[in-house]
């Protein structure tokens, strides 16, 4: 039988998970744009759509900062289940720079392919992160019938 501090733990947990899911399904919206701005890109874009698409990155990446806060605080809470919690862009300075600065097929591929990879991390951390509810779930269910 848990105690008031495991259910107390349990309902800080399962707050944090219903804040996150929004983003997430935020984060994976704004990198699916600029997925498709990095088709048109490597298609032949030019610099303005460089420049849109790094604006949606942008975009998406103070979304995935508060996602990565989140998953700090939601690894705090229950330290017994392991969350992962480096979900930062895969997008330096460097890239954008090179992506701008030599327009061309290479560095816009280059860059398609680090939008795709974080929006696949998006992807599996949500697969991820409703385990994790599900866990909390049967753990609070079970401790409610007892």
């Amino acid at each position: 039988m848990a105690n008031q501090h495991d259910i107390e733990k349990i309902r800080s947990a399962q707050a944090i998970l219903n804040e996150l899911f929004p983003l997430l399904d935020k984060a994976e919206k704004q990198f699916k744009s600029a997925r498709n701005w990095g088709f048109v890109d490597v298609f032949g874009g030019g610099l303005i759509v460089d420049m849109i698409k790094h604006f949606k990155l942008g975009s998406v990446s103070e979304t995935m900062n508060r996602i990565q806060t989140l998953l700090e605080h939601l690894q705090n809470i229950i330290k017994e289940i392991s969350i992962p919690t480096d979900y930062r862009m895969n997008t330096g300075t460097f890239s954008v720079i090179a992506d701008i600065a030599f327009d061309g097929i290479f560095t816009d591929v280059y860059m398609q392919s680090k939008i795709i990879s974080s929006l696949n991390q998006v992807r599996e951390l949500r697969t991820k992160l409703e385990q994790v509810q599900s866990l909390l779930q049967k753990f609070q269910g079970d401790n409610v019938k007892t």
